[in-house]
């Protein structure tokens, strides 16, 4: 086995780091920045964090900056940075985990309760918003 992916968490001593990975199914480190993610994405032209970029920082454990990035509502999960990945490591997946990172802001659970949110908070989120938080229910 890979040492790199069996100490990602350890290595960088980071809950968010182990979260991200927990809820994606993902190892970050495997990501060694190719790019080809962020060359092939079709809304790369519209955000201010590029796939790839969104990998490194949060390999870095950049929850703050990540969880306040446009990009992670502009992804469209074409799924198209999947599969252009060497290393297939699911990066809309990984964009997914950051999204309900966001929303569930300090639930414990990985599951977006969007009945229980007030009319005015379901009017203010994005759609990929709902659509990420059912996903979860339907995968």
């Amino acid at each position: 086995m890979d040492t790199t992916l069996r100490i990602s968490s350890a290595r960088t001593g980071s809950s968010f780091v182990a979260s991200i990975e927990k809820i994606s199914g993902q190892k970050l480190l495997a990501c060694y920045q190719c790019g080809k993610c962020s060359a092939g994405c079709p809304m790369a032209a519209h955000m201010d964090v590029l796939p790839n970029q969104i990998i490194r920082m949060a390999q870095l454990g950049m929850q703050k900056q990540l969880l306040a990035a446009r990009s992670i509502w502009m992804c469209v999960s074409c799924l198209t940075c999947n599969s252009r990945c060497p290393k297939d490591i699911k990066i809309a997946e990984v964009i997914e985990a950051l999204r309900r990172t966001a929303l569930r802001a300090g639930q414990r659970d990985d599951h977006l309760k969007i009945m229980e949110l007030t009319p005015e908070a379901r009017s203010v989120l994005p759609p990929i918003a709902m659509i990420s938080a059912m996903r979860k229910l339907t995968s």
